[in-house]
């Protein structure tokens, strides 16, 4: 029998090709116009990218870009490909590896016809975001099984889960973010988490009746909420308070990035910022664990807009907990979850001319 060549795709969500109003543009329209992520009427997403967002959003996520974009290029993407080099040296023998982006470059199809360059022929995908959501993980996962399917021979496919309570993930984040804390003096930790709109956690409820219908909701994990978003985030959140020893009290978990008008997963992080404050809140520090990779929302949204919102509120200081990035850790956490998918589960496509896999449900 041939030798079976492994590869690994390592696939974040996105980033323009430069922080100026056109690559701005680019990027939102390919992102906005994921049923997926804008869960709405095709005409009515159509009318609201095309004639609200497209026409104003750009500019100014252009600006903001700007005050993050280093040298090598967007920051999620300089981390992005220092991660795929360091998991490349740890798995040299066992994967050939290539990061990919949902949206934008390096582009799915591009990653893939890289691996198959280098004789891949098995593929394992990791999307990197902790906690499941339709609008990442399975719109990525989604997007995997088209480019897979499109020769006529289909590649053996394995595809891993969210991660959010996985111990290598939590102890590296926890590993970052001790020493910072430390040293911020804080005397508060914010635990801020990329927002998605309430429709999204109540279609992920099977049951119609358990997600968001009380105040403690997503106090614990079952099977009714075990693919809820924001239940995922609550539990990181009380598995890296107890690695930090953060007393009751010392805490604090939000949502940040919303858009539009319909009501998105609370509390949202620039109402609890003053709040805090009120509170008597002065050293603060963030972490945001819903990302693996420092980005627009935790460099520029955290680290700048909200670090200035505090301070205007009466707040001492606001200090961001850096991303996992590629720090070692996280490098040996990524390692271990390929190496146990591979243990564990077999592929999920496999065989000559197999067909994709169905199309999965709309967002949520």
């Amino acid at each position: 029998m041939p030798t079976v060549k492994k590869g690994l795709l390592l696939v974040n969500l996105g980033t323009p090709d430069a922080p100026e109003t056109g690559a701005v543009r680019r990027y939102l329209r390919e992102f906005l116009s994921d049923p997926r992520v804008l869960d709405i009427h095709p005409v009515g997403r159509w009318m609201l990218l095309n004639l609200i967002i497209l026409p104003f959003r750009p500019a100014r996520s252009a600006e903001a870009y700007q005050k993050v974009w280093t040298k090598e290029g967007s920051p999620l993407l300089v981390h992005g490909r220092a991660l795929a080099v360091a998991v490349a040296g740890r798995l040299a023998g066992e994967y050939e590896v290539a990061l990919a982006m949902r949206y934008g470059n390096p582009s799915l199809p591009e990653a893939v016809r890289a691996l198959r360059a280098r004789g891949v022929s098995e593929f394992t995908v990791l999307p990197l975001y902790p906690q499941e959501a339709t609008s990442s993980s399975s719109s990525t996962r989604a997007r995997v099984y088209e480019v897979l399917a499109e020769p006529w021979d289909v590649s053996p496919v394995r595809s891993l889960p969210a991660f959010h309570d996985d111990p290598g993930f939590l102890d590296a984040f926890a590993e970052v973010a001790r020493p910072v804390i430390a040293g911020a003096r804080a005397d508060h930790v914010l635990f801020s988490y990329h927002g998605l709109p309430e429709r999204h956690m109540r279609k992920s409820d099977p049951s119609g009746q358990h997600c968001l219908a009380s105040a403690g909701c997503c106090d614990v994990l079952t099977e009714v909420n075990r693919n809820c978003y924001r239940a995922q985030c609550f539990a990181t959140t009380r598995a890296l308070v107890e690695r930090l020893g953060l007393a009751s009290g010392a805490y604090t978990t939000s949502f940040q990035s919303r858009l539009g008008r319909t009501p998105w997963v609370k509390p949202y992080t620039d109402l609890v910022l003053p709040e805090l404050a009120q509170k008597g809140v002065r050293r603060l520090a963030v972490m945001c664990p819903a990302f693996v990779a420092d980005c627009l929302e935790t460099l520029e949204e955290i680290g700048l807009r909200a670090r200035e919102q505090f301070l205007g509120c009466g707040g001492e200081s606001l200090t961001l907990v850096p991303s996992l990035n590629a720090h070692p850790t996280w490098v040996d956490a990524v390692c271990n979850l390929v190496r146990g998918a591979e243990r564990a589960a077999p592929a999920l496509i496999s065989g000559p001319r197999a067909s994709a896999p169905p199309e999965l449900p709309p967002a949520g």
